[in-house]
């Protein structure tokens, strides 16, 4: 293992400068220049991490696409659809056992498929739904993990913006993997309806019907969910239909998904420009986070690859001397370890990667465009439980943020039944590829 010496070295360094709390892409860049030096690599081979920041990051076309759903996602939040949304579906379900339940999740669903950021979509369902549910008198841990779980789904269904890295790293069609998450996304809230059905009646009591439910007829009722749900279908449609049907490419369509969320705001009568400042400011932010962890994560992969990293993961995996389908447990297993500590950009962008040539060497009896394709939906699915699992999970501190009166072990016990419900989704996805890779092969 001597031979390996200087890579072991800097996953040690990578570890010890994560927990530090310095800057990820900071941590990630410093420690690829550092070992450089001290390993002794010329100091022209530097250039080569240059000229790949340039060529596969920031002249990146596909790369736009990940401000745009950004501003999208935030615009669409300020548009006031969700807020309408959840009134139509607490006057006709409302008045059920879990009925304010199932609202919450299917409002989850709608805003997955509409925004896809995860801090505005928890904390906007936590203010809207939490006080009343509360009131309602609900199992506190069963609204808290219903609205994390719920919130977190917009990673996973597209437009995802995690579906735009992996596609990026793994060289696949972002086309493919958003035809490709559709199927795991509703597996997954299909999970996530079951157990409220279960709940609903074997413990009904933990999810009672409001008392305080808006009293309008079943008929009004229906004819107001329609009307609330027209406008993020129709944006659903024009942004993945496009994608789907092979109009537009995943750039183009998050382009016109931007600039349906801003005509949506403006009938609304949402858009002005304190709201357009905010929502172009945190689009920034969102954006320069992601693209400077890219840029740390490139300069390290170069260094570490020029000191042996790459043939170091190789052997490691053949050390195991199994199947694949043993290998691809490890990977998952090690991907769910590193989601308690880590967020899915540095997960995405480090750890992907290096097992990416182990995977592509694997015969899972697939050609290698679907192995890809496949074991990309399948980290997103792992990746998206680093929201929810303790200590870290994002998830539980957006919403602990807005949920002042219930403490934070309630929310990590509510949480714990939607990991093993995405750990049971993860499962099947393994075991029948098909579930991804159906309308992909269409």
């Amino acid at each position: 293992m001597t031979e390996f010496a200087w890579p072991l070295a800097m996953l040690v360094a990578l570890v010890a400068g994560i927990f530090s709390g310095y800057p990820v892409a900071f941590v990630l860049s410093g420690i690829g220049i550092v070992f450089a030096f001290l390993a002794g690599v010329p100091i022209l081979f530097l250039s080569t991490g240059v000229s790949r920041i340039y060529s596969g990051i920031l002249t990146n076309w596909l790369l736009i696409a990940i401000p745009l759903f950004v501003f999208m996602g935030l615009m669409l939040e300020r548009s006031g659809v969700a807020e309408r949304l959840l009134r139509s579906l607490a006057a006709l379900f409302g008045r059920l056992p879990g009925g304010y339940a199932f609202a919450v999740a299917i409002i989850g669903v709608v805003m997955a498929a509409s925004t896809g950021i995860i801090g505005a979509s928890v904390v906007l369902m936590g203010m809207m739904a939490l006080p009343a549910m509360t009131q309602a008198r609900y199992d506190p841990k069963v609204s808290t993990g219903l609205i994390a779980a719920s919130g977190t789904l917009g990673i996973l269904i597209p437009p995802s913006i995690m579906l735009i890295v992996l596609g990026d790293q793994l060289r696949v069609s972002v086309g493919d993997l958003f035809m490709g998450a559709i199927g795991p996304g509703l597996l997954l809230a299909g999970l996530y309806f079951l157990y409220l059905i279960a709940i609903a009646i074997f413990q009904p009591h933990r999810m009672p019907p409001l008392d305080h439910a808006p009293a309008e007829s079943r008929k009004a009722a229906m004819l107001g969910l329609a009307r609330d749900l027209l406008a993020p279908i129709i944006l659903v449609v024009s942004v993945l239909g496009t994608i789907v049907a092979g109009i537009a490419t995943p750039t183009e369509a998050a382009a016109i998904g931007a600039a349906g969320a801003m005509i949506l705001a403006l009938f609304s009568g949402k858009l002005d420009l304190a709201t357009l400042r905010t929502a172009v400011r945190d689009t920034t932010k969102t954006t320069a986070m992601i693209i400077f962890v890219m840029i740390g994560a490139t300069i390290f992969s170069v260094i570490f690859r020029r000191l042996g990293g790459d043939e170091m993961v190789i052997h490691a995996f053949d050390a195991l001397g199994t199947g694949p389908y043993f290998v691809l447990f490890t990977i998952m297993a090690l991907v769910f370890v590193l989601g308690f500590f880590l967020d899915w950009v540095e997960i995405a962008l480090v750890v992907v990667p290096l097992v990416a040539p182990v995977v592509t060497s694997l015969d899972f009896g697939m050609t290698q465009p679907e192995t890809l394709t496949w074991f990309a939906i399948a980290l997103a699915v792992n990746m998206q439980t680093s929201f929810l699992t303790p200590p870290f999970g994002y998830a539980l501190f957006y919403l602990r943020g807005v949920a002042k009166d219930i403490s934070i072990g309630t929310i990590y016990r509510g949480i714990i039944p939607f990991v093993l419900l995405q750990i049971t989704a993860l499962v099947l996805l393994i075991l029948f590829p098909q579930i991804s890779l159906w309308m992909v092969s269409q």
